[in-house]
């Protein structure tokens, strides 16, 4: 049944000068679901995303991709397969404006990213697209303006059109709502789970209330090792995941779901 999981790794390992940030790590995630990555920080969390995007190279273990090998494949090879990673710092050009970020990340996927001498005319091809992925993360009112003039909550949704525009069949997405309001965090919320269709996104999030509102699975990770797998009820529940999460905000678990 390997075709249900479009990610797979096995026994995951990363050590710096003798830490140990990943130990073991056996994460399998299902084709066409929201996967959470959660635990307290310094869990490595993000040391396994930097994994699997191969800003680190594994000490140990194997990552697998619709079932290939990819443990030793280089960043850019892990795009053009279909692994695109959202930065959990926005990542957008400042002052071009929210169509031109768009337009340029279509420029990368079709290869043309260096072409800026290119007419405007054959670079106006791509803004149909783009106006169609606006329009998906509900932007497309605010095409004209440059991305440093968006509230902060709308530049992580030009960030997320920026990813979908590199066409990802898995979508990583590094701690989405970090540093938002409320509202913005709905928003956000709502926004994953719309673009979420026919295509499947691994997240790290740190606010129960986003994980246990759309994610399909959770994995919890403590020191480096996942301690519970599964949906929010059960894994809410679990007592080693009660005991990892104690003490820091008043225990994030109890009062996510109410």
């Amino acid at each position: 049944m390997s075709d249900d999981f479009i990610l797979k790794t096995n026994e995951l390992v990363k050590e710096f000068k003798g830490f140990v940030a990943v130990s073991g790590v056996n994460l399998s995630v299902k084709r066409g679901q929201i996967h959470a990555l959660i635990g307290p920080n310094g869990a490595g969390k993000t040391t396994v995303f930097n994994l699997l995007t191969k800003f680190h190279i594994p000490t140990s273990g194997q990552i697998l991709f619709n079932g290939k090998d990819i443990t030793q494949s280089k960043p850019a090879q892990i795009a053009r397969q279909g692994i695109v990673r959202s930065f959990q710092i926005s990542a957008t050009f400042p002052n071009l404006t929210v169509m031109e970020n768009v337009r340029i990340a279509l420029q990368r996927a079709t290869g043309t990213s260096m072409h800026f001498w290119r007419s405007e005319r054959i670079l106006n091809q791509l803004n149909d697209r783009a106006m169609t992925l606006l329009d998906e993360v509900d932007l497309a009112s605010m095409a004209n303006l440059t991305a440093v003039e968006l509230p902060y909550g709308r530049k992580r949704a030009l960030e997320i059109a920026t990813t979908l525009a590199m066409n990802p069949e898995l979508m990583l997405l590094d701690e989405p709502t970090q540093g938002m309001g409320h509202e913005d965090v709905d928003r956000v919320t709502q926004l994953i789970k719309k673009v979420s269709a026919n295509r499947t996104i691994l997240m790290v999030e740190h606010n129960m209330n986003v994980v246990a509102s759309i994610a399909d699975t959770i994995s919890v990770l403590q020191r480096g090792q996942i301690i519970a797998e599964g949906p929010y009820e059960t894994v809410s529940k679990n007592p080693q995941v009660l005991e990892a999460y104690m003490g820091t905000a008043d225990n994030e678990l109890e009062g996510a779901h109410g």
